[in-house]
């Protein structure tokens, strides 16, 4: 399987077993290709992501898999922190649905609205870093707008996670344990779950 897109290529993931594989792919990749960046790869840091979810929200089975999926697009176009958002939505939206591809949108939206409502809140170094190509902090106009989106509040809640999740040496389970409930949410958005078992 191609793990990497070019330019102006959009890839989706057709089934659970090929999101299984995607997400397996991000041991010992990081957010940055140089890892400069998060000091745990994007596979512990999509589960302890998802796991935060899961203890906050346990019965939003879409909000704990966008926080396992949020960050796919630095895998699927590495070094593109402005796109990644919109990468990893277009990706995942034909399996896991629209609230989940929505959701993991605007994880960066939610970002650049923190900065704006919570000037004090503290980002990781590579988060603040990345925030101004991601379109820096939000105006009160862009703010507001992003406050009146019906899925505003778990966006925010989904960012809590991701800004969370970085933390080196923490058990937060394993991959495999996800398969189930990324069958559920594939098999609520009609799509096949491919799960190969």
């Amino acid at each position: 399987m191609e793990l990497s897109s070019g330019p102006g290529t959009e890839r989706s993931v057709g089934s659970v077993e090929e999101l299984m594989e995607l997400l397996r792919s991000c041991r010992g990749a990081w957010d940055t290709p140089d890892r400069s960046g998060d000091p745990v790869d994007l596979h512990d840091h999509a589960l302890q992501t998802a796991h935060l979810l899961r203890r906050s929200h346990p019965a939003d089975k879409e909000l704990q898999v966008a926080g396992l999926v949020h960050d796919l697009g630095h895998v699927l176009r590495p070094g593109d922190d402005a796109g990644h958002a919109d990468t990893a939505a277009r990706a995942v939206r034909p399996l896991l649905g629209a609230r989940v591809a929505r959701l993991v949108q605007l994880h960066v939206a939610a970002k650049r609205y923190l900065a704006a409502v919570e000037p004090d809140r503290t980002l990781s170094p590579q988060s603040a870093l990345t925030l101004r190509a991601q379109g820096g902090v939000m105006g009160p106009e862009e703010a507001a707008a992003f406050a009146r989106d019906p899925l505003a509040d778990d966006a925010v809640i989904l960012r809590q996670a991701d800004d969370a999740g970085k933390v080196v040496g923490l058990d937060a389970g394993v991959m495999d344990d996800w398969r189930p409930v990324l069958e559920l949410v594939a098999g609520r958005a009609g799509a096949p779950s491919g799960s190969g078992r």
